[in-house]
């Protein structure tokens, strides 16, 4: 999916939402525990209850290797199932020396050899751009780069002084010097808001990808205010405030109504 695409999506649909598909089968509803793939169930459930309020999904890959092959399978028919008109990203956080960083690509990009076929994944930058770059090689697919974060710990490293910027500053502007932002997207915690203006000055033109807002109490009005620019610009994900907002047979009912109410908001905004 290209930029154009992307945005000619969050435009029709009136919405920047992704729904994060962190699924643990030890939270879903017990009543799909007798089905043959409960994981992949429950994520066909709440896509078919989401796919009008969504532009993208989000599976966070630790929680299908959790479960070995049989996670791998549900993942693989969890991306086989998301509607074409939906941005996909491979959650991984990724980022190795070239030569591995060439089969994380080949795993998420390449459906001849795993069997998936992704838009994009996370990727770590810690090792340089050796470790980047080989995800950029694929025609049509992006890179979102870790940039500031949402969790506690991200002030150890990514605030840290580099002469008068921040670190996260310093990757994200060396990071644009490996692809456009036609093919690159950052990460950037919806915790963060207070460094979103400095962030939006450094990559005006392209996507973020913004986790944080839901459960961990990001807002989206500020994210919005500060992060939305003429393309869009923005894919707020959302995810157990959607896959849990109830543990019982409403279920995908109740991830409709939260969806919705995302994607209202969002309308507001755009």
């Amino acid at each position: 999916m290209t930029a154009e695409e992307l945005s000619q999506i969050i435009y029709r649909k009136r919405s920047y939402l992704c729904v994060g598909l962190d699924t643990d089968i030890r939270k879903i509803p017990s009543h799909l525990l007798s089905e043959p793939d409960p994981v992949f169930a429950f994520n066909r459930a709440i896509i078919d209850a989401t796919a009008p309020y969504a532009v993208a999904y989000k599976p966070n890959i630790a929680f299908y290797e959790a479960m070995g092959p049989r996670g791998w399978e549900s993942l693989q028919k969890t991306i086989d199932y998301i509607p074409a008109d939906c941005f996909t990203i491979a959650d991984a956080k990724r980022g190795d020396i070239g030569n591995t960083s060439s089969l994380y690509a080949r795993t998420f990009f390449d459906p001849s050899a795993a069997g998936l076929n992704f838009d994009s994944v996370t990727v770590a930058p810690y090792m340089g751009r050796d470790s980047v770059v080989p995800f950029l090689e694929y025609p049509g697919k992006w890179v979102i780069l870790l940039a500031l974060t949402s969790n506690a710990g991200s002030a150890d490293f990514q605030r840290q002084p580099v002469g008068e910027r921040e670190l996260y500053e310093v990757v994200m502007e060396t990071a644009q010097t490996w692809a456009t932002p036609d093919q690159l997207m950052f990460v950037v915690g919806a915790t963060q808001t207070e460094q979103l203006a400095r962030i939006r000055e450094i990559a005006p033109d392209h996507f973020l990808l913004v986790p944080g807002v839901g459960a961990q109490g990001g807002s989206l009005a500020d994210v919005s205010r500060i992060g939305l620019n003429s393309r869009g610009g923005l894919l707020v994900n959302a995810s157990r405030s959607i896959l849990y907002a109830s543990a019982g047979s409403d279920f995908a009912e109740r991830a409709a109504a939260e969806a919705q109410a995302l994607q209202a908001e969002m309308a507001s905004y755009l």
